[in-house]
């Protein structure tokens, strides 16, 4: 694992927007609109300068996505319906390009806008050697599905899956990730009904978040 810092153009970043959206009536989230714009086409747009390559994951209405004008991946087959993160996690993996894939989900669409930079810093303390996954929190609690993942971790990943794992952290704790501390946990408030993204929206607009 790296000694100095990763460089963007080895990170490839993927927008994870393959959920059911079952706390928004089923409703594809990230097309859902956010100050006008689509919840996945702006978190695409805020990761897309901080990392040398973009993907999506979709599993609904791929051709909407497409039009965003980046690789959009669905779930594996081989996985069943909607099976969370860590199936977009695997989907980025099998078709990321570079040595690092950086996950980001569609539903925050304030997360940090030095969310690469830090958690590739990461890697390079004394007690990170061989590291292969950071993890974000913010301050207070983990935040598990924004992931600085190393390509390497594609199969053991694709066995956790075909075994019934589906927790994050559980996967993750089995590589002892690195944490790696954001200070303003409204940076990463996401949106799980209607009522959750207006008032986001409301508060973008007054410069918080």
């Amino acid at each position: 694992m790296p000694g100095a810092p990763i460089p963007n153009e080895q990170i490839t970043g993927v927008v994870l927007a393959g959920g059911r959206g079952s706390r928004m009536d089923g409703v594809d989230k990230g097309l859902q609109l956010f100050n006008g714009v689509p919840l996945a086409l702006h978190a695409l747009r805020r990761l897309r300068p901080q990392v040398g390559q973009m993907m999506a994951i979709a599993n609904r209405n791929l051709a909407d996505y497409r039009r965003f004008d980046v690789p959009v991946w669905p779930d594996d087959d081989a996985l069943p319906g909607f099976a969370g993160p860590l199936a977009g996690f695997l989907a980025g993996l099998s078709h990321c390009a570079t040595p690092w894939l950086l996950t980001a989900p569609c539903d925050t669409p304030c997360f940090p806008s030095d969310l690469a930079t830090r958690m590739a810093e990461a890697f390079m303390g004394g007690a990170a050697a061989g590291a292969r996954i950071a993890m974000a929190t913010d301050g207070h609690h983990p935040q598990p599905v924004f992931c600085l993942l190393h390509h390497s971790l594609r199969e053991d990943l694709r066995d956790f899956l075909r075994q019934g794992g589906r927790k994050v952290g559980a996967w993750a704790a089995r590589h002892d990730a690195v944490r790696v501390p954001f200070g303003r946990p409204e940076d990463f408030a996401n949106i799980n009904s209607r009522d959750e993204l207006r008032a986001l929206e409301a508060g973008a607009a007054l410069g918080i978040g």
